[in-house]
């Protein structure tokens, strides 16, 4: 009776991890509503990069990992773009109070990504983001492909090579 049950909880387990991932393997970017530095409010179902890859990485003004990772690709993203094509999408999610540190601290580092602000956490929350930075790299139909939490020195590497995986 006991090895009934505990199958039956296995096979459920291994079903919903199953649909959860989608049959296809890919999932599309949720709608959600955020606004670009000039307040715009922009519904992040149409990120797209005409037909190329584009990476949505989530990051926070307060969050060293976050401003490491943005510094390192900084340099590498203008080669990564010409052999590519890729996009880069930085969604900061500083609530209101702090959201007005991110165009001086973009400005500062001399950032080129589109920028965008997630204030309510509305598509962090769609994208179950749970601590930055988290990086999610989309093919050109804007499907989701990959996805990696946190940053150490190197994980830049492992982005382009997926990158260059979804760009032949």
């Amino acid at each position: 009776m006991k090895k009934t049950i505990l199958a039956a909880i296995f096979i459920t387990i291994i079903s919903v991890l199953f649909l959860q991932s989608g049959i296809s393997g890919s999932k599309k970017i949720p709608s959600a509503k955020v606004k670009n530095l000039k307040g715009e409010t922009i519904d992040t179902k149409n990120f797209s990069n005409d037909g190329k890859p584009f990476v949505i990485d989530f990051w926070a003004t307060w969050c060293k990992p976050c401003i490491h990772e943005l510094n390192v690709i900084k340099d590498l993203y203008p080669k990564w773009q010409k052999e590519t094509g890729v996009k880069f999408i930085a969604v900061s999610i500083d609530d209101s109070r702090n959201s007005k540190k991110v165009a001086p601290l973009i400005n500062g580092k001399g950032w080129t990504y589109d920028i965008y602000l997630d204030e309510n956490s509305d598509f962090k929350r769609a994208m179950n983001v749970n601590n930055p930075p988290h990086t999610f790299l989309c093919n050109g139909k804007g499907e989701i492909v990959w996805e990696h939490n946190g940053f150490a020195d190197g994980d830049e590497k492992v982005l382009y090579e997926q990158i260059k995986k979804i760009s032949k």
